[in-house]
């Protein structure tokens, strides 16, 4: 995703508000590197909102000394450690316990389920919360392309196919993502309302766009500015959710797959394999 929005992003941003537009060349727009700038204050933006969402989880839950790590978590190893701590038999302890024996082994399964679930809270909230970022950037990203392939004219035919892979792409890294967060089953709606979204997002918009084809100039002086100040602000959002909440996060954060050379050397070339991809995508988009 990456790729493609440096491509499908930054290039028209800089077409449409950059020092060799017409929008660059005139007023107060001819006097810094605009798209630059707005890209380098979506990216610290959301950086401040994702640190402070993480540590809003910290101070408020905490971080229990117990054995549930994150990784634990999305690998399910501390979720199979839970229900065997719930299924596993009482033994009763010896004569030499006594009744504090018993209440001590009670209190230390109670204790270990208890931080278990906390820590699962914890992993929950932090990572819903990265995951939002990344949603809302890709949906604020797919309302401009939407309009754009509502009002499009001759070029219709190209941008169709190339936006169809392209949302598909998205919708299968978003996807995934959410997969992965060990969601409570109280809030079981929350991936069908995340998903529908998503999918409804970009035809609401094309829906819009074709109702304004026959007033909307997509070449106005006010229309270049709205869109190159949008296309800026989503790839400095998309760009830093695609570094550091996907691949950051995925392949140095994560030693579970790092300790795995066959799934390591498969997700790399994954990874370079959808970065081609949708590279070459960006040529059309």
């Amino acid at each position: 995703m990456t790729c493609l929005h440096l491509n499908s992003l930054l290039d028209p941003a800089y077409a449409e508000i950059g020092p060799q537009s017409c929008v660059g060349s005139t007023g107060g727009w001819n006097s810094y590197s605009w798209v630059a700038a707005l890209v380098l204050a979506s990216v610290m933006l959301i950086f401040l909102l994702d640190f402070g969402a993480e540590r809003y989880v910290k101070n408020k839950y905490g971080l229990t000394p117990c054995h549930a790590t994150l990784s634990g978590i999305i690998t399910g190893k501390d979720l199979s450690r839970q229900r065997s701590i719930e299924s596993s038999p009482y033994i009763p302890p010896d004569n030499s316990q006594g009744v504090q024996g018993t209440y001590q082994q009670a209190s230390d399964l109670e204790e270990g389920a208890n931080a278990i679930e906390k820590s699962q809270a914890v992993a929950f909230r932090q990572q819903i919360a990265a995951f939002l970022v990344l949603e809302f950037g890709i949906i604020f990203h797919s309302i401009i392309i939407g309009m754009n392939l509502g009002t499009a004219g001759d070029e219709f035919s190209t941008l169709f196919p190339v936006l169809v892979f392209h949302q598909s792409f998205e919708g299968l890294g978003i996807g995934a993502r959410l997969s992965a967060i060990p969601i409570p089953q109280r809030l079981g709606w929350l991936p069908w309302l995340l998903c529908a979204m998503y999918g409804l997002t970009t035809p609401v918009a094309i829906a819009i766009g074709l109702c304004l084809k026959t007033t909307y100039n997509s070449g106005s002086f006010t229309a270049n500015v709205v869109s190159g100040v949008f296309d800026a602000i989503s790839a400095g959002i998309l760009i830093y959710t695609g570094l550091v909440e996907l691949l950051a996060r995925d392949f140095i954060f994560n030693p579970e797959q790092i300790d795995s050379n066959k799934r390591l050397a498969f997700m790399v070339c994954c990874v370079f394999l959808g970065a081609g991809i949708m590279a070459l995508l960006g040529k059309w988009a």
